[in-house]
């Protein structure tokens, strides 16, 4: 076998695993519940933005089946993503959301590389809470666009979609301390005849560490499954992969400086996937109420 064969199989290998790796950095974001209990309504007339960055790292993946394995040739991913999230209360009931993400990956192999950076995609919707039991537990339902920012396949589906999403979230007192929850469980559907279906899924439980209620605590878990009748690789379309399955949790710290600001660092792990990278995720947010 010649060498420059040899330097073939690497980079369709580097391309094949970069697919699964580009989607995952981009979701892990999506599948994070708001570490500040997002389920529960915003005052009308009030805005609430949350600006993050995360970076992803990884160096092992999952195969079809869910075997784990180093990548081959020293491959290392890294990506890092700046993101913006935006809710705006309408009414009691209603509020305006929406979310723009900006990503710059790179993935390196022995004589190898692959840099991607660019805008993806635009999320707006608008969410509704269905009720609320003893204003304390929140139910919300949010229906929300995808549109395609970019012309660049390797940033992802280029494809239009819908999401709709269900959330139930609440607040109460634990051992002399305040607690909130959030769970969400959303389908997202990319239009198109080789569009996948997807379903992801969230949990998150925080805890205030004071008395004065400025630092919190909190644990979360999140999965994220997607399926398509289009299975085949394009070699060309770095992140065209539609069908992988992986699942995360996380762990974050948060302190408030006041009711308008708060910061959130978290740390994540993925500890479970089919076609798609194995790896740790570091995000700081910021949670900003100007009015």
């Amino acid at each position: 076998m010649n060498l420059a064969y040899i330097k073939y199989l690497y980079m369709n290998q580097g391309k094949n695993l970069l697919k699964y790796l580009l989607i995952t950095g981009l979701l892990f974001i999506m599948v994070q519940p708001k570490l500040y209990a997002g389920g529960l309504p915003v005052r009308p007339g009030s805005l609430t933005l949350s600006p993050s960055v995360n970076y992803f790292f990884a160096n092992k993946g999952w195969d079809s089946v869910g075997r784990k394995s180093p990548f081959g040739a020293d491959g290392k991913y890294q990506s890092i993503t700046y993101s913006l999230y935006a809710e705006y209360g309408l009414s009691r009931r209603f509020s305006l959301i929406g979310y723009l993400p900006y990503t710059m990956s790179n993935y390196t192999q022995t004589n190898f590389q692959n840099l991607n950076m660019g805008v993806t995609d635009l999320e707006t919707g608008i969410k509704y809470y269905i009720g609320n039991i003893h204003y304390t537990y929140y139910f919300s339902l949010q229906a929300t666009a995808v549109t395609p920012l970019y012309t660049n396949i390797n940033l992802g589906y280029a494809q239009s979609g819908a999401e709709l999403k269900l959330s139930f979230a609440g607040k109460g007192r634990l051992f002399d301390r305040n607690y909130y929850f959030n769970i969400d469980n959303a389908l997202r559907q990319y239009f198109g005849s080789t569009g996948p279906e997807q379903y992801r899924y969230a949990g998150a439980f925080g805890l205030t560490l004071d008395r004065k209620f400025k630092q919190q605590i909190s644990v979360s878990v999140g999965g994220f499954y997607s399926t398509s009748s289009f299975t085949k690789f394009i070699p060309n379309q770095l992140a065209s992969n539609r069908d992988f399955a992986f699942t995360q949790v996380s762990l974050s710290y948060g302190y408030a400086f006041g009711k308008g600001c708060s910061v959130f660092l978290s740390g994540g792990a993925f500890v479970a996937g089919r076609n798609t990278g194995q790896g740790y995720v570091s995000t700081l947010s910021l949670i900003l109420r100007p009015f």
